[in-house]
């Protein structure tokens, strides 16, 4: 097995399960359990730890159990493995790893991934990939080349999404202005917005109009991105490239929240002046004996 890169400090199995990139080498502190002595010598099990993931059926974090029977090694050996969990909560989401794992001394130990399925990485919003549509699997793309620090790839991803979706996100922050009550030469400036080829533009034209709950830190989120994407790839390393491009998808990300709540509040409000107003008029439904 390849080693280590650097001088980190070894992981703990679980946190190398969570958090390794598929390709890497991880020095491992906790891979095995104590040994058992059997006619063909010492054997030691592979520690099989719970895992916390994002489930899909739970929709948020659970903890997973491995499903696997133990596999023991013997000193100075190395297996090829699948690793098989599944959430403790529903038990209907698995995760499966591939993965290489080489016996050290004591619980130590040194372990590779292969792969797993499904592909690394933290779990996307459904309201991110609401907001960027067509270009879902663009975006996804980028996500998974930024998960494995490929920063020209993931860049250049998250870069022709915003350039195609451009249109979309103006519309969705158009959207939250109507339910706040923007008066109509403002919703009319969002509409030339979205039809406005050049984005320079399209800031300038809605840029008074941005709601205050979707600005983030006090700044336009399309002004942040715009910044973001004017920055060329030809002038940046890789290493820089991957930071330009971990901020680029922060600001959709954190946008589609904040669209998500103002709209949500906007629709539990109106839901409760309705209800009020109902009993007001005395026309609420009759109580029931």
């Amino acid at each position: 097995m390849p080693e280590a890169q650097g001088n980190a400090a070894p992981k703990t199995f679980r946190s190398f399960l969570e958090s390794t990139p598929p390709n890497s080498v991880e020095q491992v502190s906790d891979l095995f359990g104590e040994g058992q002595y059997s006619g063909a010598g010492w054997l030691y099990p592979l520690r099989q730890p719970d895992i916390q993931l994002h489930c899909e059926t739970c929709e948020g974090p659970r903890n997973f159990q491995s499903i696997d029977d133990k596999t023991l090694f013997k000193d100075n050996t190395t297996q090829d493995l699948f690793l098989r969990y599944v959430c403790r909560n529903c038990r209907k989401t698995s995760k499966t790893y591939g993965v290489r794992v080489e016996r050290g001394t004591g619980k130590a130990g040194a372990g590779l991934k292969f792969g797993e399925l499904p592909a690394f990485g933290p779990h996307t919003p459904a309201r991110v990939i609401t907001l960027i549509g067509p270009d879902k699997d663009l975006f996804l793309r980028g996500r998974r080349a930024e998960n494995q620090g490929m920063g020209i790839g993931s860049f250049s991803y998250y870069r022709r999404v915003v350039e195609n979706q451009k249109g979309r996100i103006i519309a969705e922050i158009g959207r939250v202005a109507q339910k706040l009550g923007a008066k109509p030469v403002a919703l009319d400036a969002f509409k030339r917005a979205e039809k406005e080829t050049q984005f320079t533009k399209a800031i300038d034209e809605i840029k008074d109009g941005i709601p205050e709950v979707l600005r983030i830190g006090g700044h336009n989120p399309l002004t942040l991105l715009h910044a973001a994407l004017s920055e060329g790839l030809h002038e940046h390393t890789d290493a820089e490239c991957l930071e330009i491009a971990q901020e680029i998808r922060l600001v959709p990300t954190e946008l589609a929240e904040r669209i998500s709540i103002a709209l949500k509040e906007e629709a539990e409000l109106q839901t409760a002046v309705s209800r009020l107003l109902s009993r007001k008029s005395g026309s609420g439904p009759a109580p029931t004996a």
